[in-house]
């Protein structure tokens, strides 16, 4: 099957980056239908022309590619398989992208559903935070048949550059656990190498100047240390959101058998962190910690 540019596209969670990703499609010609809970967050998106929905259901009965961006895997068990949710009221053939992070578990529980109603589901959460999603260069890490990804190509590469068919259902999911884990650590130590730099009486700018283009280098210390130099804690990505991922990974990897230290120090310190109100600011916000402690 094609999906073409007078295919219906669904869109379903207008945040920090479903409104860029769905901008994206829009602009590319795609008739493209949204719902959120809070109608404003649309605005953006309804004044360049797309079509607004009010509920999951009605959205559901009229795409022919639902994309989902909520927040916890409650929220994509409630859209998906609830009374009102998608898997209910979307018809037979539909492709479904959830993009959320959420559980292996439940995206394959979500494939098992879809595939005995005759539809195709794929999990296919990202990276990139919020640059990523303006800027159309997202990591989409896929899980599901192959059929249906290709199918579906098109769509992602709209939103994303890095996009890769990683296995069966729940594979996006348990991929997008290794990138959670990963980065985990990694904010810590940007963020002591930051307040390192501070202490020592240096330009933290000058610092990660010299030592982002080395072997230090990544992703975190090149977008995320500067806003954390400049004071700027704005969610690119939620605290509250990477807490969530970090529980589901723990919960994985303790499944699994498999020791992660790394992970648990991590999401002991975003804890630490929420619980002093900072929730909802971005993740680099974890920079405060180490320098308040510290005097920095």
């Amino acid at each position: 099957m094609t999906l073409g540019k007078n295919s219906v596209v669904g869109f379903i969670g207008i945040g920090v980056m479903g409104k860029s990703m769905a901008g994206h499609l829009l602009r590319a010609g795609y008739q493209v239908l949204v719902y959120t809970r809070t109608k404003s967050k649309a605005e953006t998106l309804l004044q360049e022309g797309a079509v607004w929905k009010e509920s999951v259901a009605e959205l559901a009965a009229q795409a022919q590619v639902i994309i989902t961006m909520v927040g916890y895997p409650s929220d994509v068990e409630e859209t998906y398989l609830g009374d009102g949710g998608i898997l209910r009221h979307a018809r037979t053939g539909t492709y479904l992208l959830d993009m959320t992070t959420s559980t292996p578990s439940l995206a394959k529980e979500i494939y098992q559903a879809a595939k005995q109603k005759g539809m195709y589901a794929l999990d296919a959460p990202v990276s990139g935070g919020d640059i990523g999603a303006r800027e159309a260069r997202l990591t989409i890490m896929v899980g599901g048949d192959q059929e249906a990804f290709e199918t579906v190509r098109p769509i992602l590469e709209l939103m994303g550059q890095n996009i890769v068919l990683q296995g069966q259902a729940g594979a996006g999911q348990h991929t997008k656990m290794c990138n959670q884990i990963a980065i985990a650590s990694n904010m810590i130590g940007v963020c002591e190498a930051m307040a390192y730099a501070g202490k020592a009486g240096l330009d933290p700018l000058s610092v990660l100047q010299s030592i982002e283009a080395g072997a230090a280098g990544s992703w975190s210390l090149s977008n995320l240390a500067p806003r954390m130099i400049a004071g700027s804690f704005e969610p690119g990505f939620y605290i509250k959101h990477f807490i969530k991922d970090m529980n589901i990974a723990l919960a994985a990897a303790e499944e699994m058998g498999l020791l992660t230290p790394g992970l648990k120090l991590a999401k002991s310190l975003y804890e630490e962190l929420a619980e002093k109100g900072e929730a909802e600011s971005g993740t680099q916000a974890l920079y405060k910690l180490f320098t308040e402690k510290q005097g920095v």
